[in-house]
């Protein structure tokens, strides 16, 4: 099976053309450009792969949420950076006594440390100037320290909105593999449905050529006097019945291409004809590491495992509102006001306590955290569970498609012997169209169900690297923030 080897770059600065360039593409992927220049499109699945990663649209718009899903994860991790602020005024005023001017500018900052700490630092200057009273001037700077000992105290505590911002971006690129990995799966499906659809329709002709040969042998034995003209309506009837089902056959064909073109974000005017061939081997299977596996990369299954992790987290938050605020605080401040006075400073160290009392809000909050916990360890054993299962399936939906693709390919080179007999027989007056027939209904559906089982294998293979998480590994495909 051909593979194809991407790199999605999702960058935070990348913009909508951005997006029509992908970061590395095999050799021969097929451009925009150079579909609008053939006649025909021919496609491998490798191509249609680079392509639908390149142009669909749910994975470019995959690619915009991105972009604001990794901002909010920036702004989670600047909680902690210091924050700076600058306020400015002026004002114009009159009262009974005067006109005066008023301008005021206060710079701040503060930062949130890792354990709670918070520690504000301001200076401001003002003056104002009066017709009659003259120029004032005051300016002065504080520093304030606060420090939690009880309610939101230590650095679990402290750094949980960081935490809880990390673990959703976890689940954001779940998400976004989830997506890749299903819009893959799905660009697969519609690419063999195509190539069922043409090789289906060259199994119809291949019937209708059959059909015109029969009416041609007909001709040859009543020419021979051994055969009775009226028979050879049979092979009349049967080659109008496959010029029907040829004109189904074409039909299918023009709605599988239409889907894989609208899949891929082509014109629907394109030429697509696919190239690939089904392909199918034997692969080993271990249903316990299968299981392993399908719990290490499954993106269904650790978003599960990811929001009980969030879950635990709001109940240690939810345990921490229960405490006491008690709180430690310092500060000192200066100023200074001319042209009346000199300078003032005053420092201070002290204790802020806060006691809720009757407050069923706290309690409330607690009780929706505990029951969310016992909630998601329910689903989390479900998922499991459910993953369990779908893995047992797929492993077991490839075993026994594996063996009936086997069956069917002996059916058919039997149906072929069996029909290349009676036709022998036939052109020796042995047999007749009746028994020709038969065993030639009998070779097309066979050949329909060898086409069949060999797509449901290879499907059933796409279906079991889905289940394990494993598709975008199967086609080397990388995603790269």
């Amino acid at each position: 099976m051909m593979r194809c080897c991407l790199l999605l770059c999702l960058l935070p600065g990348i913009t909508t053309a951005a997006l029509r360039s992908p970061g590395q593409i095999i050799p021969g992927a097929v451009s925009a450009k150079a579909v609008a220049a053939r006649d025909e499109l021919v496609l491998s699945l490798s191509d249609a792969i680079a392509l639908a990663l390149r142009d669909n649209r749910s994975i470019r718009s995959a690619y915009l949420q991105r972009i604001a899903d990794k901002f909010e994860l920036r702004v989670a991790a600047d909680r902690y950076a210091p924050q700076l602020s600058f306020k400015a005024q002026y004002q114009a005023n009159r009262n009974q006594d005067d006109r005066y001017r008023q301008a005021e500018l206060t710079p701040s900052a503060s930062v949130l440390t890792a354990y709670g700490t918070r520690v504000s630092l301001d200076w401001a200057y003002g003056q104002t100037r009066g017709n009659a009273a003259g120029p004032r001037y005051r300016d002065g700077a504080n520093l304030m320290l606060i420090q939690p000992l009880l309610r939101g105290a230590g650095r679990d505590i402290a750094m949980a909105p960081l935490h809880q911002a990390e673990l959703a971006e976890q689940a954001n690129r779940l998400a976004l593999k989830d997506q890749v990995s299903h819009t893959i799966t799905s660009i697969i499906g519609l690419y063999r449905d195509l190539l069922r659809a043409q090789e289906q329709l060259n199994i119809t002709d291949d019937a209708r050529q059959r059909a015109s040969q029969l009416i041609a042998v007909n001709r040859e034995l009543i020419d021979a006097g051994r055969m009775a003209a009226f028979e050879i309506v049979q092979a009349e009837a049967e080659l109008a019945n496959q010029e029907l089902a040829l004109e189904g056959s074409r039909n299918n064909l023009h709605a599988g291409r239409l889907a894989l073109l609208q899949a891929l974000a082509l014109d629907l005017d394109t030429p697509l004809r696919v190239s690939e061939e089904a392909e199918a081997e034997p692969i080993g299977l271990d249903p316990r590491r299968a299981l392993a596996q399908a719990e290490a990369l499954q993106p269904i299954y650790l978003l599960q495992v990811l929001a009980d992790q969030q879950a635990d987290l709001v109940l240690r938050l939810a345990k921490d509102q229960q405490r006491w605020d008690l709180s430690l605080i310092g500060a000192t401040s200066q100023a200074r006001e001319r042209p009346n006075s000199g300078k003032v400073w005053e420092h201070y160290l002290g204790l802020q306590l806060e006691i809720p009392i009757a407050d069923l809000s706290r309690r409330q909050g607690l009780v929706r955290a505990q029951v969310a916990v016992d909630s998601r360890r329910l689903q989390l054993a479900d998922a499991r569970q459910q993953l369990q299962r779908e893995v047992v399936d797929g492993v077991r939906e490839v075993q026994v498609s594996w063996r009936q693709l086997q069956i069917a390919g002996r059916a058919l080179d039997l149906s072929r012997r069996k029909l290349a007999i009676e036709q022998e027989k036939l052109a020796l007056g042995l047999s007749s169209n009746f028994q020709v027939l038969s065993f030639e209904s009998d070779l097309r559906g066979a050949q329909s169900a060898r086409l069949d089982a060999q797509i449901a294998y290879l499907n059933a293979q796409t279906a079991l690297d889905l289940i394990l998480g494993t598709t975008l590994d199967s086609w080397d495909v990388a995603i790269n923030d």
